[in-house]
């Protein structure tokens, strides 16, 4: 008998960890290779964890509500020795390797010591811990956020040799520490009639992203307002027929999806992301529309838009949706995204300032299409129209850049009409 180790995979690109919602198995539950174990949360998406072997179940390393980063350890497996990998193939067990040679030596192997976990290089710098100084327990030394949790907890934080520039600093924290401070915010606690939620889930994963994404990217603002009449025209007439059609609806949205893309074509600097010593420019156009279910947000995505017709994205639209909400989503459909297109109008509102999906430089918010009286050729007029509003990461872009993109957006949207635009 050998024992394995399965670890937390990668469930997505760009995703760093996850959290345990459930364990779907026990100690000495016996499980084939590629059974489910787990159920995992992210910020992209809700998922279950496969079993790497055929064997059973030693020890539960994490517990439910853990959140672990992607390598670490989840549980041990016991499975039996093979003769030969040909018997292991037959058998759909994994060769085995002796478990003293699978246990990495941090003090021989420090191959992934430098690797930091956004996690890790939040909580050493929120506690001023030299991570050169700090031993790490995962795989080639890498540092996991267990072992900050762990120096933190100590009390024994590991700080640099002190230089010149570490006494000023020194010297500036003594001067900040005698200047009067505010006073802590209060612990707040629920009274008689509150009611207490507890924040798990997905919930829980959402506020993690956001706090990241306003905490990392420097947000900026720009909205214009597009005349949208000739396009309300259009889908009026042609929405009953294409319905009867194709089985599903042509709304509004997958207009300004089309649009979204098209412009993304021309002005593919807003279909990037920031990393940290350069700029990645994504080649493809994948854009995440955000899908609510209940309480429960998810932003899955549109592989390939500006390949697509109208047609074939409002269909993308409705089987993306119908799938979110019956529970179906899949980590390959939440993965991949460079832009995201939120469609805020759907309740109403008429202009907002969203949260960028990170590690995307944009996202753009479609607002609700208003009525409302326009001056055209010096007289009023009825019109319908709409604001789209764009928040930018300012590491990537400047305004000039994406007053161009909402303009040529505006364009588009303003020339659809039965004339211009075929949605098939």
């Amino acid at each position: 008998m050998s024992t394995e180790k399965i670890n937390m995979p990668q469930l997505g690109e760009s995703v760093t960890e996850g959290t345990i919602s459930s364990w779907l198995v026990s100690v000495g539950d016996k499980v084939n290779k590629y059974d489910p174990i787990a159920e995992v949360m992210t910020d992209k998406v809700n998922a279950e964890v496969p079993s790497s072997f055929t064997g059973v179940i030693k020890e539960l390393v994490a517990q439910e509500g853990d959140t672990i980063e992607v390598g670490e350890l989840m549980c041990y497996i016991e499975t039996e020795d093979s003769g030969s990998s040909d018997e292991a193939k037959s058998t759909g067990t994994e060769e085995v390797v002796p478990q003293v040679e699978q246990e990495s030596d941090s003090s021989a192997d420090q191959s992934m010591k430098k690797r930091y976990s956004p996690a890790v290089l939040r909580l050493a710098q929120e506690n001023d811990i030299d991570l050169e100084q700090v031993n790490g327990s995962g795989r080639g030394g890498r540092i996991t956020r267990k072992d900050i949790e762990k120096i933190i907890a100590s009390g024994e934080i590991p700080q640099a040799a002190e230089s010149s520039s570490h006494k000023q600093e020194q010297v500036e924290k003594e001067t900040a520490k005698s200047q009067p401070k505010a006073a802590p915010a209060p612990q707040q606690t629920a009274q008689t009639g509150d009611i207490e939620i507890p924040v798990t889930g997905v919930r829980k994963a959402i506020a993690q992203n956001m706090v990241r994404s306003t905490t990392e990217i420097p947000h900026a603002w720009m909205t214009v307002e597009a005349d949208v009449t000739e396009l309300v025209k259009y889908r009026s007439k042609i929405k009953d027929e294409f319905k009867q059609k194709e089985g599903f609806g042509l709304t509004f949205f997958a207009f300004f999806v089309k649009a979204v893309a098209q412009a993304l074509k021309e002005y593919p600097q807003l279909n990037s992301t920031w990393a940290e010593d350069k700029i990645i420019q994504r080649k493809d156009i994948n854009l995440s529309i955000a899908v609510a279910k209940d309480q429960e947000l998810f932003v899955p995505v549109i592989k390939n838009a500006d390949e697509k017709s109208i047609k074939g994205i409002a269909k993308d639209i409705y089987e993306l949706a119908m799938k979110a909400r019956s529970g179906k989503l899949t980590s390959d459909d939440m993965k991949g995204g460079t832009f995201t297109v939120n469609n805020t109008g759907s309740f109403g509102s008429i202009h907002s300032m969203g949260v960028i999906n990170h590690p995307q430089a944009a996202i753009l918010q479609v607002e609700s299409i208003v009525k409302r009286p326009v001056i055209v050729d010096d007289m009023f007029a009825a019109r319908d129209m709409v604001n789209l509003s764009l928040s930018l990461d300012h590491r990537i872009l400047d305004g000039l850049i994406c007053g161009q993109f909402l303009a040529r957006v505006k364009e588009i949207l303003e020339n659809i009409n039965p004339d211009t635009t075929n949605v098939y």
